[in-house]
């Protein structure tokens, strides 16, 4: 089993930066695929950002190409979300997920192990 929680969600005025984190315990964590998926109310989980293993894979929804960085220290267990330029249509709830085997990077149905999620809200 691999425990995620996040951390690092608040209130930004558009324009802004915040770093979410997301810390693993349990199982080898170093060897997981790590991903960053969102949800505002009233639509479905998508996609933001996944790491590989080794951290020299990234990958990006086009919306936050640019301005949202992903990063791991497997050392640590962590992965961060590194958000900048912030916009109002940024604001959501933030998911950790994580998973050993995977075909498909954007698909939450690839990940084995959620977090709770943390609130990101981006004011115009």
């Amino acid at each position: 089993q691999v425990r995620l929680v996040e951390s690092g969600g608040g209130l930004v005025q558009a324009g802004g930066s915040l770093r979410l984190s997301c810390a693993a315990s349990g199982r080898t964590f170093s060897k997981y695929v790590v991903a960053w998926f969102r949800q505002a109310p009233g639509k479905e989980r998508e996609f933001v950002s996944a790491i590989t293993w080794t951290g020299v894979g990234t990958y990006y929804t086009n919306s936050v190409e640019g301005r949202f960085t992903i990063s791991r220290e497997n050392a640590k267990n962590t992965v961060y979300l590194q958000m900048n330029s912030l916009k109002p249509e940024d604001t959501a709830v933030y998911y950790c997920a994580a998973t050993n085997t995977i075909t498909e990077v954007a698909s939450s149905l690839e990940y084995n192990y959620w977090g709770q999620g943390t609130q990101v809200t981006v004011s115009s």
